[in-house]
């Protein structure tokens, strides 16, 4: 079904449209979306992009299955929306901007950072639950608990994170679909719009129950902080804590697998998903279980932070020997330096990520390479083991001693 057709139909052109939450007049409002009304919206758009399969009963990848051809008609997709929605689209997004007392441009500056693209002035797109989460959002700046910079870029972290999770579980239960029961994609894609019912309400719960741990692991990392990690902060360098150029002293550490590209050029698409499934499970497993956080996975490569030096010298050393030892994934190049770092959307910036960067490229295979200002801070603690190397030219740093990592006492992260 085209655009045009969605619109003769009376549907919205927009497919992301489906549940926007908009924004108020120079802002003065502003704030973050009841989780599961976000968690709706992204799922709404996840679901139109299935159309095009729909449509056509198949695809470039449809084989044979043992299973009846699945069919979807336009009814099935509408209560399903309703379902994810809320209720019945039956608002415009000047509706949605005056039932919330802001201007139509405001309300677009957060479905922007929302993740939505725009839509026109005369489809009806939104639901009654969309302006109560404007609403949520607008109250938040007119109570002066979020400027309207920091509301707007709280609604880009829930769109972002949503959009991708959304995505993810898709393409995981399609994936599950295919290998579990020889649907072809496409028809695996369609009998995953048709069990989505029954599964909105199990991964709402799961959405808002992870959000609630992460938040409180945060305040606890915080507390922590407060407590103790000011001296862990000034190891290193001179000065107090107030004088730091970059707010906060991490352990920055990235795992990189080696020959990616070749191999990839030698394995077929599933093959290749599954070899990236597996580094990344793996990785995040390790990273969680010692204590650190996982930034992000670009393709082959993995970076994380911890807390303090000794947690992200384990979970280096850690990755570094369970890619050595896996049977199916290459080994991994590894580094670690602990610095100050700047955190902004999700993301670490700052010389110490490229100084650690730069040593993972140094690295030899199942190697975990740290600067010397690192291997200082480690150097009296009898679970690592260090060794120096020539000082060698690092581009943007000058010159810079390497030092390897290895094991000493203990046996590091054990996982279940």
């Amino acid at each position: 079904m085209t655009v045009e057709d969605r619109r003769k139909a009376g549907q919205p052109a927009d497919p992301e449209g489906g549940a926007p939450i908009a924004a108020g007049e120079a802002i003065r409002a502003s704030g973050q979306a009841d989780a599961p009304d976000a968690a709706a919206s992204t799922a709404s758009k996840a679901v139109w992009q299935l159309l095009p399969d729909m449509a056509t009963g198949g695809g470039p990848e449809a084989g044979p299955s043992s299973a009846a051809p699945i069919e979807l008609d336009r009814e099935t997709i509408r209560r399903l929306e309703r379902e994810l929605l809320g209720a019945e689209r039956t608002l415009k997004r000047r509706d949605i901007a005056a039932g919330a007392g802001v201007s139509l441009l405001s309300a677009r500056k957060l479905w922007r950072a929302m993740g939505f693209p725009n839509i026109g002035d005369d489809d009806i797109a939104f639901t009654e639950k969309d302006l109560g989460a404007l609403t949520t959002i607008i109250d938040l700046v007119r109570q002066e608990q979020l400027t309207e910079d920091a509301a707007i870029s709280i609604t880009r972290a829930v769109g972002q994170m949503t959009d991708r999770m959304v995505v993810w579980q898709i393409e995981a239960i399609v994936e599950e679909m295919v290998a579990q029961r020889g649907l072809s994609d496409a028809d695996a894609r369609k009998t995953l719009v048709s069990e989505l019912p029954d599964l909105i309400d199990p991964l709402e719960k799961t959405l808002v129950y992870a959000w609630r741990r992460q938040m409180n692991a945060a305040v606890q990392r915080l507390a922590l902080r407060a407590e103790s990690g000011l001296a862990s902060s000034e190891t290193g360098r001179a000065g107090d804590e107030q004088d730091a150029p970059l707010p906060l002293a991490r352990a920055v550490g990235f795992a990189d697998l080696v020959s990616y590209t070749s191999l990839s050029r030698q394995m077929n698409e599933r093959t290749l998903a599954q070899l990236v499934q597996r580094f990344e499970n793996k990785s995040a497993e390790i990273i969680s279980v010692g204590g650190g956080r996982l930034v992000k996975t670009i393709g082959d490569e993995v970076l994380y932070i911890a807390e303090s030096p000794e947690a992200g010298a384990e979970i280096s050393l850690a990755l570094a020997k369970a890619f050595s030892e896996d049977e199916f994934l290459p080994a991994a190049r590894c580094s670690l330096v602990w610095g100050r770092v700047l955190s902004r959307l999700g993301d670490i910036y700052g010389p110490t990520v490229n100084l650690a960067a730069r040593l993972t490229a140094l690295a030899e295979p199942g190697e975990v390479l740290v600067d010397s200002g690192t291997a200082a801070t480690l150097a009296a603690n009898e679970k690592f083991v260090l060794t120096p190397h020539e000082p060698r030219q690092v581009r943007g740093f000058g010159e810079v001693q390497p030092v390897t990592l290895a094991r000493g006492t203990g046996t590091g992260i054990v996982l279940d």
